[in-house]
């Protein structure tokens, strides 16, 4: 599997499922190397992976995250060898543990501590003979991966890391950690606002969701954020450093900072000035690998 610099990443539970596999066609004629998707409380992301790679041709989908708390390992080696072998090795599997409070309050287990648990997993996966017809090539795993313990973890045990809600510095820091081979996929939000009230508005809609998650906070902590930059849901300072409002141009400099820093491919999520959960085509059709 070769990554391209830029990829789509794009919740689309607010589309139903046509919508969804010519939203995939649009982004794949775009020249987006790949879509990565979610997993919270919508579409299960192994079937939604499915969807778009049997109404696509070349698009990598990738997980961003499959929550390890919702498939034993075996589930997931399954799927991910499944999806591989029906896509021409198409399929990127994103994992992470995900946050406390999605993992206890709403799934019902119990919250392990995060390292243990992930390198627990990831070898029980590898253990796991899926007896089936073999994809092309052996699947690749990347491991959601925000402090320097984890992306150890990333670096040694997988093919990357897939940090979120992180500025171009953590990007930095992150391939100091990973070395120059592992793949580093960054999450990077984006606005097509040039107000700065109103996109800084928008944005705090947004990251009201994160901040409080305290593996988001404390990794914004390890970044140079304060705890006053927390309040209100975010301080300016905070949330210019994590969505990247303005016009297209403005944008494309943040996005030519990740990659500067080190980042293999730059996940752009494309946050709708209306507040909508339905990403915003404008604005990925201006940073589109085809028009730049």
């Amino acid at each position: 599997m070769e990554l391209g610099k830029r990829a789509v990443w794009a919740p689309t539970e607010g589309l139903g499922a046509p919508d969804v596999a010519s939203f995939a066609q649009q982004i794949e004629a775009w020249g987006y190397s790949a879509l990565w998707i979610p997993e919270a409380l919508g579409r299960d992301p192994m079937v939604a992976a499915s969807w778009m790679l049997a109404n696509t041709e070349n698009l990598i989908v990738a997980t961003g995250i499959a929550n390890i708390y919702g498939r034993d390992a075996r589930a997931m080696k399954a799927a991910q060898v499944t999806l591989s072998e029906q896509s021409g090795g198409r399929f990127l599997l994103g994992l992470g543990v995900s946050h406390k409070p999605l993992v206890e309050a709403m799934r019902g287990h119990e919250y392990l501590a995060p390292i243990p648990t992930m390198r627990n997993y990831l070898d029980a996966m590898a253990k796991c003979e899926v007896m089936t017809q073999p994809p092309p090539e052996e699947p690749p795993t990347v491991i959601a991966a925000l402090g320097p313990k984890m992306l150890e973890l990333a670096k040694t045990m997988t093919q990357g890391a897939h940090p979120y809600l992180v500025p171009p510095e953590y990007t930095v820091q992150a391939r100091e950690i990973l070395g120059e081979d592992t793949w580093l996929c960054v999450e990077q939000k984006v606005l097509l606002e040039t107000d700065a009230t109103k996109a800084r508005a928008i944005a705090r809609q947004t990251l009201a969701i994160y901040l409080p998650l305290p593996n988001y906070r404390n990794n914004l902590v390890r970044c140079g954020f304060k705890d006053d930059d927390f309040e209100n849901n975010g301080s300016d300072r905070l949330v210019d450093a994590i969505v990247a409002w303005g016009d297209a141009d403005t944008i494309a400099v943040r996005i030519k900072e990740h990659e500067d820093a080190g980042a293999t491919q730059v996940c752009i999520q494309a946050l709708n000035p209306d507040g909508g959960a339905i990403p915003d085509n404008r604005i990925l059709e201006l940073l589109a690998p085809a028009n730049t």
